[in-house]
């Protein structure tokens, strides 16, 4: 896919119907046929550190894995026979957690196609600070028309 030098947040924000609080991708670093990297910039304004923990915070593993799964779906909706779709999570296999992530991190996510049938597939994903693994999973998916925008 040809891309000038990288996906910056206005252009994520075209093609995910996530926001605030919860849009958890900041930049698509690479993309390439099957293919993606992109960047989280974890910050300690995070909402979810003022109760996990506050003495010690630690970005919750269910938002890693969201975090994951945005980069997945761009990967997918940057396609041009996506565009204009989104990507449904349908299931998670073989998550796990290898290190936490923190404030000050960038959470860099390498995301692959393993499958894509129609517009049912699965990616395996790899999230890393400081090119150490943080998580991986295996993430299935169905692309659809936004069932927010019906008509």
């Amino acid at each position: 896919m040809d891309l000038e030098k990288y996906v910056d947040i206005h252009k994520i924000m075209e093609f995910l119907p996530h926001r605030y609080p919860f849009l958890l991708v900041d930049r698509i670093l690479e993309v390439d046929e099957g293919r993606i990297v992109g960047l989280k910039n974890v910050t300690i304004n995070e909402p979810f550190f003022q109760g996990h923990f506050p003495d010690e915070p630690v970005m919750p593993g269910v938002l890693v894995l969201e975090a994951m799964g945005q980069v997945a779906a761009m990967m997918i909706v940057l396609r041009p026979d996506m565009q204009g779709m989104v990507t449904y999570l349908t299931g998670v296999d073989k998550a796990k957690f290898r290190r936490p992530v923190c404030p000050g991190d960038q959470l860099i996510t390498e995301a692959k196609v393993c499958r894509l049938r129609g517009r049912v597939g699965q990616v395996k994903a790899v999230a890393r600070v400081n090119d150490e693994m943080a998580a991986e999973a295996l993430f299935s998916f169905v692309v659809a028309k936004n069932l927010l925008q019906r008509g």
